[in-house]
């Protein structure tokens, strides 16, 4: 296979999907869950919107150097192989100034706007995703899920850190259920896509501990999740509401992995069911923290007349 030529001019959509547009979400929304969670008030909207913002480039900084990282891998599967950078879309020059510019950004906003914490750990995930994850931890390990998934569960933190500036243990909370949400997440999208995976060399844990270890380790994960999704409950961080919402949200992914462990017949479809209710437990479960946060506040001054 020879090199690739670019055929077009990179247009903007190119340089948006290298963003990972779809995780970044995710890892704003739970950022500014911690802010929020950080405080019995409203946020700062300063702190709010610059830091939401800067964490936000920061991992979509990160998720442009992943796809500089991955492109040879990328070439090898079905799901990554049309990546602006696998089809010469973008080249590693262009590629690599985004990058550059999108981090530097975040760091000046962070440390400009927000606070000189927020801005080094903001840089550390960076860095821990980058090249930590994706460069060793990504082909080196079937655990790298489980080490690297410590990047992926920071954004809470940098949310609260944004705040008030330290590392409170109710944060340390919320990065404990994203670190242990994480397997079970990616595992079962891995166990579809094994075979890719395989394709390209990939120590993923069905491609070397086989399906039915994977599927075993899915649900001993969410096992464990349940109960440390109701951590925030048992320390007074949050109410009954998230508590009720806890107890559902972790009833139904349980319910998810049982299934996908009772049928090891079905390879693509359970998984990719496990796999899409993961992230809507992650949001809901975020959600529900938020709501609680605010609600019972609010439902106590109208009782009494406010």
């Amino acid at each position: 296979m020879g090199d690739q030529v670019i055929t077009a001019r990179p247009t903007w959509e190119s340089y948006y999907e290298m963003t990972k547009p779809n995780v970044v979400f995710l890892i704003v929304f739970t950022a500014i869950v911690g802010m929020m969670l950080a405080t019995p008030g409203m946020v700062p909207l300063r702190v709010l919107i610059f830091g939401s913002i800067g964490i936000g480039l920061g991992a979509a900084s990160a998720a442009v150097i992943n796809h500089m990282i991955d492109q040879k891998i990328d070439t090898r599967m079905g799901r990554t192989a049309n990546r602006p950078l696998p089809t010469g879309q973008v080249d590693n020059i262009q590629a690599g100034a985004f990058a550059l510019v999108l981090g530097s950004l975040s760091m000046l906003i962070l440390i400009g706007l927000v606070n000189l914490m927020t801005a080094v750990l903001t840089f550390v995930t960076l860095i821990g995703y980058a090249f930590v994850y994706t460069l060793y931890l990504k082909r080196a390990t079937p655990q790298n899920i489980v080490i690297g998934g410590a990047t992926g569960a920071a954004p809470p933190v940098l949310g609260w850190v944004a705040v008030t500036g330290d590392v409170h243990p109710h944060a340390l909370l919320l990065f404990l259920i994203i670190f242990i949400w994480t397997p079970p997440h990616f595992w079962a999208l891995a166990i579809a896509k094994r075979h890719e995976y395989a394709k390209a060399r990939l120590p993923m844990l069905p491609v070397t501990h086989g399906v039915a270890f994977t599927r075993l380790h899915i649900l001993l994960y969410t096992i464990l999740l349940f109960p440390i999704s109701l951590l925030p409950f048992a320390v007074s961080m949050s109410g009954w509401l998230y508590f009720v919402g806890a107890i559902g949200l972790g009833g139904g992914f349980l319910y998810h992995a049982i299934q996908l462990y009772r049928h090891p017949e079905d390879d693509q479809y359970l998984p990719m069911k496990t796999f899409a209710f993961s992230i809507l437990y992650l949001m809901a479960l975020f959600a529900f923290l938020l709501i609680d946060h605010y609600v019972p506040p609010a439902v106590l001054l109208f009782s009494q007349g406010y």
